[in-house]
């Protein structure tokens, strides 16, 4: 069995990054069904533990998928060299619905 090339970081992290359409599509998915966006970052080494730290607080109330790219774009150019995820919190499940990798690592 064979190393991955690139490590996996869930939903959607075995595709090629997704386009900033892309992206937005599925922020357009996270807003519409009523879930709480929030965005996170981390090290790239530190990526596989349970925990990512918070980018503010999570975006209660937000309805337009442009405002949550706007808060990605200013986590990423924060911090770099991190990793950036958006989540979907699913109030009524109280659960994550959605979760992916917006920013990676540069290829090594």
């Amino acid at each position: 069995m064979h190393a991955p090339t690139t490590r996996r970081y869930g939903t959607f992290s075995y595709l090629p990054p997704l386009s900033r359409a892309q992206v937005r599509r599925q922020l357009q998915h996270i807003v519409a069904a009523g879930w709480i966006p929030a965005v996170e970052h981390a090290a790239p080494t530190a990526a596989p533990a349970a925990y990512w730290s918070m980018w503010k607080l999570p975006l209660f109330g937000v309805q337009d998928a442009d405002a949550v790219l706007d808060e990605l774009d200013a986590c990423h150019a924060a911090h770099p060299g991190h990793l950036v995820r958006v989540l979907g919190y699913d109030p009524r499940r109280q659960t994550q619905g959605l979760v992916f990798v917006t920013h990676r690592e540069p290829a090594a």
